[in-house]
């Protein structure tokens, strides 16, 4: 409890052992404001970022975006990104340079001239895999984790770009412009919620999400930190009901 902020007191519903119990109805409410905030945007013809640089975030967030076709970062934040994306566009364009196997780039070099631009290409495709094709600035941010991606969310509110995203106990959630209180260090949870925005944005897109494809709805066990298994999530759809999550202790910080 010694890490917790006190400006999410709002989230918490009490103390149990020496630890803060996340609300979960706070979580719903949280969720359903994003969904319905995500979709405008989206709907208005608004790109998402999605980022997580942190282990327990990648694939999971990787997951989600390649799923409602936007983009996202999982590897190193390079400071600058949005701030500074025309210098991001030259590097990408450098990318695109390396990666035509055809290109006048590789002629009459010698083999450790051609494996230093190897090297370099490989560098450059894993830091914008995600943004390779992303032509414009995104309308929104979606993250995992406020003190992680603190960089990432100050270039957003720079440039006056909604962010979305998972905040722990830990974090100030003022920042943010749609917090969503839960465990961010949960791979299970981290799915969840980012599962549940791409079905947002696909249902937003004209598409099919994965909530339609499933007649009953979709219980997902958690997983703990020590391991232990935790009560199922449930999700039900987004029609304006509420959420329903049961989380149980999943979200203790």
């Amino acid at each position: 409890t010694h890490r917790w902020n006190p400006n999410y007191k709002k989230y918490i519903s009490m103390k149990k052992n020496g630890v803060y119990i996340i609300d979960m109805e706070q979580t719903n409410q949280c969720m359903i404001k994003a969904s319905k905030e995500i979709t405008q945007i989206v709907r208005n013809g608004g790109n998402v970022l999605f980022v997580g640089t942190k282990k327990q975030a990648k694939d999971a967030i990787q997951q989600a975006a390649d799923r409602c076709g936007m983009y996202y970062i999982v590897e190193r934040w390079l400071g600058g990104t949005l701030t500074n994306y025309g210098t991001i566009k030259k590097s990408i364009k450098r990318l695109l340079i390396l990666d035509k196997e055809s290109s006048e780039i590789y002629d009459n070099l010698t083999k450790k001239e051609l494996g230093m631009l190897e090297r370099e290409r490989i560098k450059l495709a894993d830091l914008h895999r995600g943004i390779k094709d992303m032509k414009h600035l995104p309308a929104a941010l979606f993250f995992v984790d406020g003190i992680h991606e603190r960089i990432a969310i100050s270039e957003a509110k720079i440039l006056g770009i909604p962010t979305f995203g998972i905040v722990d106990s830990n974090t100030d959630p003022r920042g943010i412009d749609f917090p969503i209180p839960a465990n961010d260090d949960s791979m299970r949870t981290i799915k969840l919620i980012a599962d549940y925005i791409a079905d947002t944005i696909i249902e937003a897109t004209g598409g099919v999400s994965q909530e339609d494809d499933i007649d009953d709805t979709p219980n997902i066990e958690l997983e703990s930190d020590d391991g232990k298994t935790e009560e199922p999530v449930a999700i039900e759809e987004k029609s304006g009901e509420d959420i329903e999550l049961d989380l149980d202790e999943e979200n203790e910080k």
